[in-house]
């Protein structure tokens, strides 16, 4: 049984492929000019790069901007849900209180007041 090899490539390797990964075409055509599956440059570049500002290289402006705009979207929807799910609770309540109520469940009737 033979030993698997951790870091296969050595880092000033993958730094080479990630500065070319910025400024490629095809991460396809980069991959196989490299001699490496693509999916493996994206892993790199995930765990080299900073999502936010941080240690290891700078992400691109625009990259930036869409990560920021990711995780803003994130929280907004994660608020949202949280909003969704206090009304569907409080609209549960309200109707328990009415049919325990009201006996018969059906809605009562009001006549209109005469001006």
């Amino acid at each position: 049984m033979g030993k698997k090899r951790v870091n296969k490539y050595p880092t000033a390797f993958r730094k080479m492929a990630l500065e070319r990964l910025k400024n490629c075409r095809s991460v396809t055509e980069l991959s196989a000019e490299l001699g490496i599956h693509r999916t493996q440059l994206y892993k790199w570049r995930d765990q080299m790069e900073p999502v936010e500002d941080g240690p290891g290289p700078a992400a691109t402006s625009r990259e930036r901007e869409l990560r920021k705009e990711i995780r803003d979207l994130k929280r907004l929807l994660a608020d949202k849900t949280l909003e969704v799910d206090f009304f569907k609770s409080a609209l549960q309540k309200i109707e328990a209180r009415r049919r325990s109520r009201g006996g018969s469940g059906e809605t009562a009737s009001t006549s209109k007041s005469e001006s």
